[in-house]
Parts: structure tokens; C-alpha cells; sequence
């Protein structure tokens, strides 16, 4: 697994757990629902940690608690 794919599983995890949609996750993370829509799609393949910091605060959760994760943990070295 990728980290773009991490990031995706892992916002669907949250949404999962605190039992909101993508688009209400959007909403209180004041990023427009295009931005969601396009990084759990496909279309951004690297989201900014900008971006991730805002959804973490609409989650209510810092940076480390999403990222801490085995998903993350295990990540393949990308530069190879």
C-alpha cells in the first residue's frame, strides 16, 4: 500500500468512526467538498499536509493520531 492509499483508507476509517460522510467532513473542515471529492477519487494523488491538517481539525484529532496507524507505520520506502 501507498501512501496516497493510506491517506484515503484512513479519512474513510475516521468518517466511519465518528459516523459523518465525506461531504459533512468537508464542511467541518472548511475545505470545499471538490477537494474531498478529488483526493478520496483519485484525482489529487498528493494531497498537502495543509489540507490534511485541516481535515484532522474537522475531525477533531491532530496530525500524529491520524497518521498513527499500522497502515502508516508499514509504508514501502518510495524512493528506491
Amino acid at each position: 500500500m501507498g501512501v496516497y492509499d493510506a491517506v484515503v483508507k484512513r479519512i474513510y476509517e475516521l468518517c466511519h468512526e465518528q459516523h459523518i460522510t465525506p461531504n459533512a467532513l468537508s464542511y467541518r473542515a472548511g475545505i470545499s467538498q471538490s477537494t474531498v471529492k478529488s483526493i478520496l477519487n483519485g484525482e489529487s494523488k498528493n494531497p498537502g499536509i495543509v489540507t490534511i491538517k485541516k481535515l484532522c481539525d474537522g475531525l477533531e484529532i491532530s496530525l500524529i493520531e491520524f497518521f498513527d496507524t499500522d497502515d502508516f507505520r508499514n509504508l514501502e520506502q518510495e524512493i528506491k
